[in-house]
């Protein structure tokens, strides 16, 4: 097995919980990234905000010009899913990434026919830094629900500003060639990809990692984000 390929059942489970990890998860004082509440017994997310989140699908993006269904999403990125976001961001929690793929998944469609599963990279350098990449851990949650393997098939050639601090022309030109599918895997990228990133904003970066997978064999790019930004309304 080649360590870009990853299959579902190659993911560890994680341990079934002792009865001590579940009375303190219910007495220690742990709180809800998105709301603030305590969790109790929850894990990652608590129950209130979990009701709260539906998965969506649209066909309106900056990601496509022709209305077709091509996008996964939670909700629009402020208040608790934000804060849920960025919790997810700068703590790299799998509890978190367990509950949004628990309700993202489901919600990708069948008739995608989706083929693999393939996150965001991060610049080696920043994914130094932190230890990890959260669109990552949501991606391999995301595979291991769908029961498709997870390609570590994207690579961040050079560093890049924060795409946020940008207007959307410097977005697309910040981004322009960053992203290419690595030697190694050159012929092996085909079929369907669902491509995961945490937050859509002007679309640049999942459209320059579509546009390296395409050029790499892929069939289709769809994807798969928690929240979209409301800068495309």
């Amino acid at each position: 097995m080649k360590p870009t390929d990853i299959k579902p059942t190659d993911i560890k489970p994680i341990p079934a919980q002792s009865i001590w990890q579940k009375l303190g998860r219910l007495f220690l004082p742990r709180a809800c990234p998105g709301c603030k509440r305590s969790l109790g017994e929850a894990q990652g997310v608590c129950l209130k905000c979990r009701e709260l989140w539906q998965a969506q699908i649209t066909d309106y993006s900056p990601l496509r010009e022709v209305r077709i269904p091509h996008l996964v999403f939670l909700g629009d990125f402020t208040l608790e899913l934000r804060r849920t976001v960025l919790a997810l961001k700068f703590a790299g929690s799998r509890e978190i990434a367990e509950v949004l793929a628990q309700i993202l998944a489901p919600r990708v469609p069948a008739w995608w026919n989706i083929t693999s599963v393939v996150a965001v990279p991060l610049h080696r350098r920043r994914q130094a830094q932190r230890g990890y990449n959260q669109s990552e851990i949501l991606a391999l949650e995301v595979a291991k629900l769908l029961q498709k393997p997870y390609q570590n098939a994207l690579e961040r050639s050079r560093a890049t500003r924060q795409q946020a601090k940008l207007d959307k022309e410097r977005r697309k030109r910040n981004v322009a060639g960053a992203f290419t599918v690595p030697s190694s895997l050159q012929g092996q990228i085909s079929g369907n990809v669902l491509l995961i990133d945490d937050v859509l904003t002007s679309g640049q970066t999942l459209k320059a990692c579509e546009h390296a997978l395409l050029e790499a064999g892929a069939t289709r790019v769809y994807f798969l984000v928690v929240a979209r930004a409301k800068v495309f309304k």
